[in-house]
């Protein structure tokens, strides 16, 4: 049966708990075929069924992201979507599979950085977790990738910079973290108590390692 029968839309659901138990059996019987039916349906005319299929497709991320490995061009190439689900969705399932297909990704850095400099909140979030591990892992490309969180850092809105600072972390080390530090420090008088703590916090990692 194909797994397309499986999803949300296609059982008249309209809540999630369909897609994510498709996602655990599939995981579980390490499917590779459903989850290349799944890829091929991002395609799909049907809006519904594109947007179950991202969700499918990045919560088999979330448990075993092998899985979607394969299929890292394919969400790279729905980056360019009109549709913004299937931008943060897609860019969601880049941030599972970032740190073992780093040097894919790399290939693409101009596309991923645009998109997640114009995208949505959560678009943005996920990609900088997606360029942070394309710096740590694939490190031929920090000279681009460490200058743009830099001053994503920077430009953010307060309440997002303690995320962004964690998710930056894996990308710093001995020779960048000073300017890590420098950006952080900078930000820290407009940012409530709460999130004054968060960074700082990240600061004393930063340092530490």
């Amino acid at each position: 049966m194909s797994v397309l029968n499986r999803i949300a839309s296609a059982l008249n659901r309209n809540d999630e708990v369909p897609n994510q138990e498709l996602a655990k059996e599939l995981v579980e019987s390490g499917d590779s075929v459903g989850i290349a039916e799944l890829v091929a349906a991002l395609d799909n005319p049907s809006k519904a069924i594109r947007n179950d299929c991202i969700k499918v497709l990045y919560e088999i991320g979330y448990l075993q992201p092998e899985l979607i490995t394969p299929h890292a061009e394919a969400f790279i190439q729905h980056l360019h979507s009109r549709d913004n689900r299937m931008v943060w969705g897609a860019m969601t399932a880049l941030g599972m599979i970032a740190p073992l297909q780093a040097i894919i990704i790399g290939q693409h850095l101009d596309e991923v950085q645009r998109v997640t400099e114009k995208g949505s909140v959560i678009t943005q979030d996920w990609g900088i977790r997606v360029l942070a591990a394309v710096s740590a892992h694939a490190p031929e490309h920090e000279g681009r990738i460490f200058p743009f969180l830099l001053n994503f850092l920077q430009e953010c809105r307060p309440k997002d910079v303690p995320g962004h600072a964690e998710s930056c972390m894996v990308a710093v080390n001995s020779a960048n973290r000073a300017q890590m530090v420098a950006v952080l420090e900078a930000r820290l008088p407009a940012l409530t108590p709460p999130q004054t703590k968060r960074v700082q916090k990240v600061i004393r990692q930063i340092n530490h390692d």
